[in-house]
């Protein structure tokens, strides 16, 4: 497993990690493509470790925190080998206080992280989401407080817009930000990473394979589970799903042509964009964890990726990445 650091935090960490929003299954939208019981994940974090990839990213939210009692049961006697991240925002409980930035709920859901994953310290948290009640300094300041507590050792934003970041690297320094970005999503290129690299802070992209379509499994007449969250997303209309064909059409080409899988292909062009980039996958397959874990090896040549961007470039994807009500939560 090739290692990278996250922007110029000084953190290594491995060029994939494993997310594991799966983890549990309980039905929420988060895992609404598959659930990983505890005996299949053990598995996945196995095989992650015995090829090197030893980063896992987790959330206090992923089936109502089963995926972080999972994961700390998995990583049990193995923690010195492991990073853990994890991220806290969403409503964790009933109480007035289970949701949102604010210290005390960030305070709070960071000690129930720490039982539930079986470790005393954290490697990187995250913001789940920006929270429009609370002001980003005051979020960055708690964490700040965790770690001079030593209870997290980096801090790290999900879906945050740029003038966030910036006011949120300005108290504490930002280690990594975590969004959406792919061949079947490019919007980051405009203005969110330009600025990551002026400040040195990693990104690390969910969804690298387009909540599975860049996989080439896929198509317009493919149907999901009743309970698939892919069900309620623009983008996975069947109308949109056969017009954005021609992603996938354009990654097999390149695939056929390398004797690769079209998802390696796709998790090769991420890797190339910047030495800070660390797509997150996350499967509930052992065949598809091997076969991302293969894309780190998956050279692309400069004519290959210019070939990538000038085509990719002339494909306009059809249909938002989110539903309207969802959409509202991102790029605050």
């Amino acid at each position: 497993m090739d290692y990278r650091y996250l922007g110029r935090s000084g953190f290594r960490v491995p060029a994939l990690s494993l997310g594991t929003a799966t983890f549990g299954g309980k039905g929420d939208f988060f895992a609404a493509w598959g659930d990983t019981g505890a005996e299949q994940a053990t598995r996945l974090v196995d095989m992650c470790l015995d090829f090197g990839l030893n980063m896992f990213d987790s959330a206090d939210v992923y089936s109502a925190g089963l995926a972080e009692e999972i994961l700390g049961a998995a990583i049990k006697g193995k923690r010195d080998r492991v990073i853990i991240s994890t991220k806290a925002t969403f409503r964790s409980g009933d109480g007035p206080n289970d949701v949102g930035s604010s210290r005390y709920h960030l305070i709070n859901a960071c000690e129930k992280a720490l039982k539930r994953l079986r470790t005393d310290v954290i490697d990187l948290l995250y913001q789940h989401r920006v929270d429009p009640d609370v002001p980003i300094e005051d979020t960055a300041g708690a964490v700040k407080e965790l770690i001079q507590a030593g209870k997290v050792k980096h801090f790290g934003l999900s879906e945050a817009g740029a003038k966030t970041i910036r006011r949120a690297n300005a108290v504490q320094p930002v280690t990594a930000l975590q969004s959406e970005y792919s061949l079947f999503w490019r919007e980051p290129e405009q203005e969110i990473i330009p600025l990551l690299e002026e400040l040195g802070i990693g990104l690390v992209p969910f969804s690298p394979l387009g909540r599975g379509f860049l996989t080439g499994k896929i198509d317009e007449n493919t149907k999901f589970d009743p309970t698939d969250f892919r069900n309620i997303v623009p983008r996975f209309t069947p109308e949109a799903r056969r017009a954005n064909q021609a992603v996938v059409d354009l990654l097999n080409t390149i695939a056929a042509r390398l004797k690769a899988a079209p998802a390696q292909v796709a998790l090769a062009w991420l890797l190339a964009q910047r030495p800070w980039i660390v797509p997150i996958p996350g499967t509930t397959k052992l065949h598809r964890l091997e076969e991302n874990i293969g894309g780190v090896s998956v050279e692309l040549s400069s004519g290959d990726l210019r070939e990538l961007k000038t085509a990719a470039s002339n494909i306009a994807v059809a249909g938002a990445r989110y539903p309207e009500e969802l959409q509202k939560l991102v790029g605050r």
